[in-house]
């Protein structure tokens, strides 16, 4: 039914960049092309801040934070691959070692020095492979409710967990609305209704694609967990406490890893801080990074 009815995202996606004042850009990295959005102008005292989205999700995800982003910081969402307006390949692997690498060599392509990396959800487990492998070029690590931590301590990391993947990939209308509404702290909202609406036909015709991606995910879970020790930089994670997809008990496993990471449990959020609280989040963020950038 999906293929029948009109796709009203393009035109959506369009009129955002132009709200946002961001500028469009693409680089072909290992046989994808990558697109993403720029706002500022990088500067060589100052890292610039890449935005890592979440699975079944796109660099627009990041709309809210965009905006609160001062003028002079240099700023990059990214569609990360297999997602948005970036490539997808029938035959590509897209799990979380693979797709670090290529945004490590995105990084160089897009013509980046040193950056802080921020990554919600699948992306906060994607920039924690590339800041444990990128060197010096990783100033930072922040991650929000990130994928490929255990909830709790006597999990084994060498074991592909079980998920429920029907929250997360949705097959039908009713799935999305249950989608849009469950990612939050719960409850339904007009935003989350709406939101079905303008990306619901999209979503469904990637659905084959989605599903792809989360499988080559679960293959190895835990790879993000298996990176995460004292060798890490400064590192910042955001949770929200009513979070139904990544559980809220992944936070001790952070305390216990990586003694120096910052913590913050946010009440009443769920999975998206960026989306749910926006200003308080953004700021709990630009005051880490103020903290970890060199004068």
């Amino acid at each position: 039914m999906q293929d029948r009815l009109p796709n009203p995202w393009p035109l959506a996606r369009t009129g955002h960049r132009w709200l946002q004042r961001a500028r469009r850009h693409s680089a072909m990295i290992d046989g994808h092309r990558i697109v993403w959005l720029e706002r500022g102008r990088r500067r060589s005292d100052r890292p610039s801040i890449v935005l890592l989205h979440g699975l079944a999700a796109m660099k627009e995800n990041w709309s809210a934070w965009l905006p609160l982003f001062p003028a002079d910081r240099h700023v990059l969402a990214v569609d990360i691959p297999g997602f948005g307006e970036s490539d997808y390949r029938v035959g590509a692997d897209y799990g979380y070692c693979v797709q670090a690498r290529r945004l490590l060599q995105w990084l160089g392509a897009a013509g980046l020095g040193q950056v802080h990396l921020v990554g919600s959800s699948m992306g906060g487990a994607i920039a924690t492979i590339m800041a444990a492998h990128g060197g010096e070029r990783v100033a930072s690590l922040t991650v929000m409710n990130s994928a490929g931590i255990p909830a709790r301590p006597d999990i084994d990391l060498s074991r592909p967990p079980r998920f429920d993947s029907s929250l997360l990939l949705p097959e039908d209308w009713p799935g999305l609305y249950r989608m849009f509404n469950s990612v939050g702290n719960g409850t339904p909202t007009v935003a989350g209704l709406a939101m079905v609406g303008l990306l619901g036909v999209d979503l469904l015709r990637r659905s084959g694609q989605n599903r792809h991606v989360f499988s080559d995910l679960v293959a190895d879970a835990y790879a993000p967990a298996r990176e995460l020790g004292a060798d890490l930089p400064p590192l910042l994670v955001l949770w929200g406490d009513r979070d139904r997809i990544t559980l809220p008990g992944c936070v001790d496993f952070y305390r216990e890893q990586v003694p120096h990471a910052e913590v913050h449990m946010l009440p009443k959020v769920g999975h998206l801080p960026m989306l749910e609280q926006p200003r308080r989040s953004h700021r709990i963020l630009m005051d880490f990074l103020g903290r970890h950038t060199s004068k």
